[in-house]
């Protein structure tokens, strides 16, 4: 490629690594959307919505920077996909030139301890992120809490946040950059993701499986594309998604009665699906019993979660 005016000169740009950590729930989705200006990982109220490493790119005139968002860091939960998210989590740490560790406002946990623990452990700078200060309306109720973060955790720089009202962003990247290597870009300069686009449309559609359903589904549940294509003759996109649950009285739950639940929950999704994909969308949904498939391996290899991806 040949350097033109617009390029900038490598000493002028900056470019790198930035993983998002913490326990689960502590807004770590919901926070890199708002750093990338774009919905790339999925968000829900429930904890561990995230279960894969994702790459969001973020580039500018001057500096891209890589964020990695990663699954909540938790204690317990003896399932093959629990020890899944946990090595995933951990692979984050490999390889950045910065960590964001996100902490709730007001709430400092065993599992926030053990993170914090672990980051003692690595040669690369923390940066502390005090998320959902928008509970707190005086800022001085916050002070206790800030200085049981400092008794606890090593880190750097500590900056309070609020992904919901968007507070404190701008913040975030200035004190990334302080931190970001002067080089050229890792990634093209229309590169959002290292996620494919089928990933994506599965990720939304376990989104909304999370959002409209009660407690008892969303674990046991995963979303499998069977088919991802775009068809000319009829100008749309043609996806079809498989709820794998892993008992019968799930499937029911994911149904609904009279296919009430099923219908929501492919109504949110398609409408996430024509903004992602940028077209018409036909969706269609089936739920399928797969017995203990978060305890299986092998399953859960055939079903992408693996400590690798190709996209």
């Amino acid at each position: 490629m040949t350097e033109t005016p617009e390029t900038p000169a490598v000493e002028d740009y900056q470019a790198g690594f930035v993983a998002v950590i913490g326990r689960p729930n502590v807004g770590k989705s919901t926070l890199m959307n708002e750093l990338l200006g774009q919905k790339l990982s999925i968000t829900s109220p429930k904890p561990q919505t995230t279960r894969h490493r994702i790459h969001g790119v973020h580039t500018t005139a001057t500096h891209q920077i890589v964020y990695v968002d990663t699954p909540g860091m938790h204690i317990g939960g003896e399932r093959s996909i629990n020890a899944y998210m946990n090595r995933t989590a951990n692979s984050a740490f490999a390889d950045v030139d910065l960590v964001l560790f996100v902490v709730e406002a007001g709430r400092w946990t065993h599992e926030d301890q053990a993170v914090a623990d672990k980051c003692k452990t690595i040669d690369v700078p923390v940066v502390i992120l005090v998320n959902k200060i928008d509970k707190f309306k005086k800022k001085e109720e916050l002070f206790p809490f800030l200085q049981k973060i400092g008794e606890n955790a090593e880190f750097t720089t500590l900056i309070p946040v609020s992904a919901y009202k968007k507070s404190g962003l701008d913040l975030i990247e200035k004190e990334v950059l302080k931190y970001i290597p002067h080089q050229s870009m890792i990634f093209p300069e229309d590169y959002i993701t290292d996620r494919s686009t089928r990933f994506l449309a599965s990720e939304i559609v376990r989104e909304k499986l999370m959002r409209v359903l009660g407690e008892e589904v969303p674990y046991g549940a995963t979303v499998e594309i069977e088919q991802f294509k775009y068809d000319e003759a009829e100008g749309r996109w043609i996806v079809n998604a498989l709820i794998l649950v892993e008992r019968e009285g799930q499937k029911l739950i994911v149904i609904g009665a009279k296919g009430d639940m099923i219908k929501q929950i492919g109504t949110q999704a398609r409408k996430d699906l024509i903004t992602l994909l940028e077209g018409r969308v036909h969706l269609e949904l089936w739920v399928k019993v797969k017995e203990n498939w978060a305890d299986d391996e092998r399953a859960l290899a055939s079903l992408g979660y693996n400590d690798t991806h190709s996209g």
